[in-house]
């Protein structure tokens, strides 16, 4: 079964199907939610993006990965004939 959810563009991975729009809609308000809930904790501006950073690159490094595993490969030019 082949999952097309995502396409590579350099290194950034673009939702192609509905699937893939709703995980990238998923990880932006795990992201939002989790620097409020951050920032209600901290006492300062660096607090807040010193614990924020390691969040957010656990959020992206989650995302790449499912982006990875489900992304449209192009076809080879071998393929094509």
């Amino acid at each position: 079964m082949k999952l097309n959810w995502f396409t590579r563009k350099g290194i950034i991975y673009l939702p192609v199907s509905i699937i893939g729009w709703v995980i990238f809609a998923m990880a932006l308000a795990y992201a939002v939610f989790t620097f409020i809930d951050i920032d209600k904790h901290s006492h300062s501006v660096s607090d807040t993006l010193i614990n924020f950073v390691f969040n957010l690159l656990l959020i992206g490094l989650v995302y790449t990965l499912i982006a990875y595993f489900t992304e449209k490969k192009p076809v080879p030019e071998t393929a094509k004939k």
